[in-house]
């Protein structure tokens, strides 16, 4: 089979098990959101396309912060292929990192009601959601997306920010915050650049991601 094959019959499989959780997630009754609404960043009302500029296929350098550590970084490359779905309210992101045996799918979602977009990771290992999403907007042309958790039974958030998007590039910062938002420390660098034609799905084996966070 070819890689353009392969990537085509992923791509299917990957569209068939996300309408199933769309399925059965719009069925599931409403819960509180995960963080209170004035946690939620300010911005623009969401709307459909707003994560349109991430369609296609890019290259990925990432630059993680090392566990236990506060300023040694983990270097290494990756790549993904992102789509648009729900004619624009839904946008999908396919991650592989070979170089770390890591695989996983980002699910963004508009709520309509809210105006506020969701933020989903899914563990490959597991097929399963992991944790609460990250929620936000868009502002100035960057995408600021916050979560609450519990981190050894402390609270602690989590931040996304999609920022210096250009047709070809984007940048996705992660961050937390151990403080209730008054000092945040970055965990996760990656810039993106876009790149032609279709990209070789690797095998590997797929490490769980427990929580929003994207963690190794």
């Amino acid at each position: 089979m070819t890689a353009s094959a392969q990537v085509t019959d992923r791509r299917t499989m990957l569209m068939a098990s996300t309408g199933l959780f769309l399925t059965g997630f719009l069925a599931m009754p409403k819960k509180a959101p995960s963080v209170p609404a004035d946690v939620i960043p300010p911005g623009q009302p969401g709307k459909p396309g707003d994560f349109a500029f991430l369609e296609g296929n890019w290259k990925i350098q990432n630059r993680r912060l090392k566990q236990g550590t506060v300023n040694e970084w983990d270097e290494f490359e990756g790549e993904a292929t992102c789509w648009s779905i729900l004619d624009g309210a839904g946008s999908i992101e396919e991650l592989r990192i070979p170089a770390r045996d890591f695989y996983g799918m980002g699910l963004r979602l508009l709520d309509k009601n809210q105006e506020t977009w969701n933020d989903f990771w899914v563990n490959a290992k597991s097929g399963t959601l992991n944790g609460p999403p990250q929620t936000g907007r868009f502002q100035n042309g960057a995408g600021t997306f916050v979560a609450r958790e519990t981190e050894h039974g402390a609270r602690i958030d989590v931040k996304g920010v999609w920022d210096q998007v250009t047709p070809e590039s984007c940048r996705w910062t992660q961050s937390v915050s151990r403080d209730n938002g008054m000092t945040w420390q970055d965990n996760w660098v990656m810039t993106w650049q876009r790149v032609g034609g279709e990209l070789e799905i690797r095998s590997s084996s797929r490490e769980a991601v427990p929580t929003a966070q994207r963690t190794m």
